[in-house]
């Protein structure tokens, strides 16, 4: 990454990073014009959250459906409910960490683990980065692992970076939050689950979505895991063309995210939903 005084603004300088940026502004601006946000916000975002979790959970493994999700109450059976528990504890968090996120990122990122892990992991590894030849599952990620070391030295950066403001798109840090995080693993477990909260974290906080309603673990779920990797490889990479293509991936995400909520308050204004 960049040496400059505001790195991501470099970022959002590459070629074909303020279009992604544009449209997804356009994407989510048309949501919010929607007749039915006038009167039944709180509706959207709260089926915006249901699906934010489906999406997130389908990427790391558990791929229900959604009125399953929308059904089930008991998560704490197999591998796969447990996934979409923590999915949806985590989808209602988010919205509730935005204070603290300004003042401490880290501390966010720990609430998120705990809120995800639930008490499937040792306690003593719950919501702090792991140490050295502490074990990572994680499923689909496959890219090599940085050691505990380089997990912390990168961690304080990202946090001093997100802390000394920035004038970039709020569509670039948060691609960054999420690549980062996604290629660090820092936790030992339910990293992408954590990854793509504090995504929309930042998509809240800076303004760009404050209700919530363009979820963008819908897109990254509809653009399918295979997808996800390779423009996760683009980010690893740390070259200019990888690291756009990879704002640009998230940014097709939550145009997707947008469009899922387009058609939730059309299915609201018809009285389907």
């Amino acid at each position: 990454m960049s040496t400059t005084a505001d790195p991501l603004a470099t970022l959002a300088s590459l070629p074909g990073v303020a279009d992604s940026v544009d449209s997804v502004r356009k994407s989510i601006d048309r949501v919010y014009g929607h007749r039915i946000m006038r009167r039944r916000s709180n509706e959207v975002t709260a089926e915006a959250a249901l699906r934010s979790a489906r999406g997130s959970a389908a990427l790391s493994g558990a791929d229900w459906a959604l009125e399953e999700v929308r059904r089930r109450t008991d998560f704490s059976g197999d591998g796969e409910a447990r996934t979409v528990g923590a999915a949806l504890r985590l989808s209602a968090e988010a919205g509730q960490l935005l204070s603290v996120w300004r003042q401490s990122p880290l501390r966010v990122l720990a609430r998120l683990h705990l809120v995800a892990a639930g008490g499937d992991a040792p306690d003593e590894s719950v919501g702090r980065p792991r140490l050295a030849g502490e074990p990572v599952e994680e499923p689909l990620i496959e890219l090599p692992l940085p050691d505990a070391e380089e997990v912390a030295g990168r961690l304080d950066g990202l946090a001093r970076l997100l802390l000394s403001g920035t004038k970039a798109p709020a569509l670039v840090t948060a691609a960054v939050v999420h690549g980062e995080l996604l290629a660090l693993r820092p936790f030992g477990s339910c990293n992408g689950l954590v990854a793509r909260t504090a995504e929309r974290i930042v998509l809240i906080g800076s303004g760009l979505d404050p209700k919530s309603i363009s979820p963008s673990e819908v897109g990254h779920a509809e653009l399918g895991r295979a997808a996800y990797v390779a423009a996760l490889e683009n980010y690893v990479s740390g070259t200019p063309e990888g690291m756009a293509a990879w704002i640009a991936h998230c940014g097709r995400a939550v145009e997707l995210g947008a469009r899922e909520s387009m058609a939730v308050c059309e299915a609201l204004q018809r009285g389907a939903a």
